[in-house]
């Protein structure tokens, strides 16, 4: 697998386990959650839960793509990890995976470069595929969309933050730090 490296001493997303917290061994998420994507250096960012979306999204900014010695195409892009936050910028890198019409709520498309990162939450990691889109005008950083559910991942709206609730501007102190 292609990883970026990540920053030592990040804490992690998890909490005590309760009755609502799976259904038949699917992981019970509200609409929103708390993930980790370790790969690219964030710690935690709060994602909408979106069944709606088949893959999910992350706000990016200043894409570049790049060829490394062995001739892998990466994509480098800052991330806003904060809501409401401009100040605090990360620099990540990732694996390009594809590039991609991709059609939003609005039913607009836009291309859109692909990449591969690990997602962390309640326990549960796997890589999954990420489309990298300015998102300034949403409220959520991220969406997570249904391939990156599939198969052990169940949504109930009713609930917000089921996995636990997060501080993450301490998991982000020392400001901008680029992730190498």
């Amino acid at each position: 697998m292609l990883a970026a490296s990540c920053p030592d001493g990040e804490q992690r997303l998890s909490r005590q386990s309760s009755d609502t917290d799976t259904t038949e061994g699917l992981l019970l998420l509200g609409w929103r959650e708390w993930i980790r994507l370790p790969a690219l250096g964030l710690p935690a960012i709060k994602a909408k839960v979106d069944t709606g979306a088949r893959t999910s999204a992350i706000h990016a900014f200043e894409l570049e793509r790049v060829r490394d010695d062995d001739g892998r195409d990466w994509v480098e892009f800052s991330v806003h990890p904060l809501q409401r936050n401009h100040e605090l910028v990360r620099r990540c890198r990732a694996p390009l995976v594809d590039e991609r019409q991709v059609t939003d709520s609005g039913g607009h498309t836009e291309s859109r470069y692909v990449v591969l990162t690990r997602i962390e939450i309640a326990g549960i990691s796997r890589d999954i595929e990420v489309t990298l889109t300015a998102r300034d005008n949403m409220m959520f950083r991220m969406l997570l969309g249904r391939t990156a559910m599939t198969p052990d991942m169940i949504v109930n709206p009713a609930l917000s933050f089921n996995q636990g609730r997060v501080r993450a501007a301490a998991l982000y102190t020392g400001g901008s730090t680029p992730v190498a």
